[in-house]
């Protein structure tokens, strides 16, 4: 598999997010078959390797730290912290917490999630909006003075609070929703990223699951699926946002790939500084997702998909009021 450039540090150009393994889309019960789908990632060449603490409240570390056990070196490994539940009840929303205090306390409790001696990047989860970003990073920095992490990113921030923190040590990714139904980011953030020679990670590049075709109905939810309380894919915006794939559909038709390949090939063709991360836990569609990064796709093909999508063209915001607060910031 080719590469991609996230500032000095290298990574397959197609990475393997993980959540889905312990959380939010449905049953995650096969540990069996999310451990198959991470091996076979690897052998493929996908091995840039994503995952988080607040995760499955960190069961999806430990998970991915099983599965990596005799293979660390293989793979790019990346986490992030930030999130975390309230003291006062396991019942309440995760809040933000970005202090140096936290930010020490996390990252040990990562390595040890994950059974390893550093993580090669290391995410701030959201910009905690009580704590300068200058102070975070700060003793994020310290953690790669302590050799517990090699390069540093940051998740759903704006160009501003880019440019602040890769004053006090160098950003290497961005992370962020980036995908043919989500292109804020175009606008956002790329613009600062390009010019400080930092790379964007995008997540959920197949719309969580919306471009790939397959979803028709919101009763296609399992009960406790996350997506069910995301305003796309609720009442009319769901439909709306259907009318959307078919698109996609047609236009991957004509090219003899599937929808899921042809948005990814897209992303790709955005630049070398460019890695998605596509989960899944089931080695069929690790396969097919694996697959965008042989497909070209020419000039006319990317100004068809830039017609058909431009920027807002999905109907809903991507989370809840609440979700949003802590985006873009």
């Amino acid at each position: 598999m080719r590469e991609s450039q996230l500032g000095d540090l290298t990574v397959s150009c197609l990475g393997l997010g993980c959540m889905g393994m312990s959380q939010s889309y449905g049953a995650t019960t096969d540990e069996s078959e999310s451990i198959a789908t991470l091996h076979a990632a690897i052998d493929a060449g996908c091995t840039f390797i994503d995952t988080a603490d607040v995760y499955g409240d960190g069961a999806n570390e430990e998970l991915v730290g099983r599965g990596l056990t005799g293979r660390r070196d293989q793979v790019v490994l990346a986490t992030k912290f930030g999130f975390k539940k309230p003291a006062s009840s396991a019942a309440l929303p995760n809040v933000v917490d970005g202090s140096p205090e936290y930010a020490r306390q996390a990252i040990d409790a990562s390595l040890r999630r994950l059974g390893v001696d550093h993580v090669d990047l290391w995410y701030l989860h959201r910009k905690d909006p009580q704590v300068p970003i200058e102070e975070t990073v700060g003793a994020m920095a310290s953690m790669v003075k302590a050799g517990k992490v090699r390069y540093l990113g940051l998740s759903e921030v704006n160009g501003d609070t880019v440019r602040a923190a890769h004053a006090v040590h160098p950003i290497s990714a961005v992370q962020s929703e980036w995908s043919l139904w989500t292109r804020d980011p175009e606008t956002v953030v790329l613009p600062t990223l390009r010019e400080l020679g930092i790379g964007f990670v995008p997540f959920s590049p197949l719309g969580r699951g919306f471009l790939t075709g397959q979803l028709k109905s919101p009763d296609d939810f399992e009960p406790d699926d996350m997506r069910r309380g995301l305003p796309r894919f609720m009442g009319e915006n769901f439909q709306r946002n259907l009318d959307l794939v078919e698109k996609v559909r047609e236009l991957a038709a004509a090219k003899g790939v599937t929808a899921s390949q042809l948005a990814l090939a897209w992303l790709l063709a955005q630049g070398n500084n460019v890695a998605p991360i596509p989960g899944t836990k089931r080695r069929k569609y690790l396969a097919e997702n694996l697959g965008a990064a042989d497909v070209t796709l020419t000039a006319e093909e990317l100004a068809a998909l830039d017609e058909a999508f431009p920027a807002d063209v999905a109907t809903g915001q991507r989370y809840t009021d609440g979700g949003m607060d802590l985006v873009g910031k």
